[in-house]
C-alpha cells in the first residue's frame, strides 16, 4: 500500500470516510483543528441517506439510539402554513454526540485522530480535504442552541421569517435543537441564545421566541457562524475536497448531513484504490469530483432555486397560498433536494 490517507477535518465527512477506510484496511490519519465533544452549527437530523450508505461506511450502528421523526410542520411568522409526513424517518441526533462517536469509532478500528492540529491547504497525494466551507465575506449567519422542555407541534418544524429561518428537530434526552440561517444584521448584538431569539423576534417569529422563553435553554450548545456562501466552495483543482468543503445545500433542505455521509462514500473505492497502487492520484481526485457532481448537481441547483423563494415576501406569499389551497407539492419538492 503507498502509505497512510491523511484527512483534513474531523466533522462528519471526515470521520466517516476514515471508518470506511478503516474496515478496508487502508491506514488513516484524520486532522481535527477543534477538540472533541464539541457543538456545531448543525439541523442536527439526518434525511436522504439510505442505511446502505451508513454500513458501506461501518457506522450503521452509530444511529441505532437517534430519534426517529415523521411528522413535519410548517410556519410561517406564527401562522401554520402545511403539516406532512416525511416519506421516511429522519434521525435525529446531536453533532456533540454523533462526532464523538464516530472519532471513537475510527480509534478503535485502528485508526488515528489527532486533535488541535491543521493541515495546509494545498494539494498533494494523500490528503482528502474534509475542513469544511471556505471562510469567505457572505451574506448568512448560522446560529444554533439547544432547548430543554420543549413543547414539539410536529418531529419537525420549520419558521419562515421575514429575516431567514429556523429548523427545530428533537435530540437525545429531550432536548429540541433550534438552528436558524439568518441575513447577517450587524445591529444585533444580543450575546448567546439570546442573539438566536433577537433574530427570530426580527423576522416576525416572536410566537416562537415565546415558546423558546417558556423553555430553558442550554446556554453551552449555543454557536454561532459567519463568513460562508451556500453551493459549490469552489476548490482548487487539483484539491481532494469532501462534504462541506466540496458543496453546501441551503438548510431548509435538511439534507446536508446526508450530503457529508453520501460524499465520503464516493471518495471510499476510489481512495482505497489509490492506497494500493491501482489508480493515479490525479484520477482519484477526478473521480471523486465527477461523482460528486453526478449526485449532488441535481439537488444543488433545485435548492439554490428554491431559497430566494423562501427569503422573498412574495415567494413565501405564495408558499402559504398553495400550502393553505392543499396543492403544495411537498414530497415532490422533497425529492428534488434528495
Amino acid at each position: 500500500m503507498r502509505g497512510t490517507i491523511t484527512i483534513a477535518g474531523g466533522g462528519l465527512a471526515g470521520l466517516s470516510l476514515a471508518a470506511g477506510l478503516r474496515t478496508r484496511g487502508v491506514a488513516v490519519e484524520v486532522r481535527e483543528a477543534g477538540s472533541y465533544p464539541r457543538h456545531r452549527v448543525c439541523g442536527e437530523f439526518i434525511s436522504g441517506v439510505d442505511t446502505s450508505t451508513l454500513e458501506n461506511l461501518g457506522i450503521r450502528g452509530d444511529f441505532d439510539d437517534a430519534l426517529r421523526h415523521r411528522s413535519v410542520a410548517w410556519f410561517r411568522e406564527g401562522r401554520l402554513i402545511h403539516e406532512a409526513v416525511m416519506p421516511a424517518p429522519a434521525l435525529g441526533i446531536s453533532r456533540h454526540r454523533l462526532d464523538l462517536r464516530l472519532r471513537d469509532r475510527v480509534a478503535a478500528a485502528g485508526g488515528t485522530v489527532l486533535e488541535r492540529t491543521r493541515v495546509a491547504r494545498e494539494p498533494r497525494e494523500g490528503l482528502v480535504w474534509a475542513a469544511g466551507r471556505i471562510p469567505r465575506p457572505g451574506p448568512w449567519i448560522g446560529l444554533k442552541c439547544h432547548f430543554h422542555d420543549l413543547a414539539m407541534v410536529a418531529d419537525l418544524e420549520m419558521h419562515l421569517g421575514a429575516n431567514g429561518y429556523a429548523g427545530l428537530a428533537g435530540i437525545e434526552d429531550g432536548r429540541v435543537n433550534v438552528c436558524g440561517l439568518f441575513k447577517v444584521d450587524r445591529s444585533r448584538r444580543a450575546p448567546g441564545p439570546e442573539l438566536l431569539l433577537d433574530y427570530l423576534a426580527a423576522g416576525g417569529n416572536s410566537q416562537l421566541v415565546g415558546r423558546l422563553r417558556a423553555a430553558r435553554a442550554d446556554e453551552g450548545s449555543f454557536r454561532a457562524v459567519a463568513g460562508f456562501e451556500l453551493g459549490r466552495q469552489d476548490a482548487a483543482d487539483a484539491l481532494c475536497a469532501v462534504g462541506d468543503a466540496e458543496s453546501m445545500i441551503p438548510p431548509f433542505t435538511g439534507n446536508g448531513m446526508s450530503m457529508a455521509f453520501q460524499s465520503a462514500e464516493i471518495a471510499l473505492e476510489p481512495v482505497e484504490r489509490w492506497s494500493l497502487g491501482r489508480l493515479d492520484w490525479a484520477d482519484c481526485v477526478t473521480e471523486i469530483r465527477r461523482g460528486q457532481d453526478q449526485r449532488f448537481r441535481r439537488r444543488l441547483l433545485a435548492a439554490s432555486a428554491m431559497h430566494p423563494v423562501l427569503l422573498r415576501r412574495g415567494g413565501r406569499t405564495f408558499l402559504e397560498v398553495l400550502a393553505r389551497s392543499g396543492v403544495l407539492p411537498f414530497r415532490p419538492l422533497l425529492s428534488l433536494v434528495r
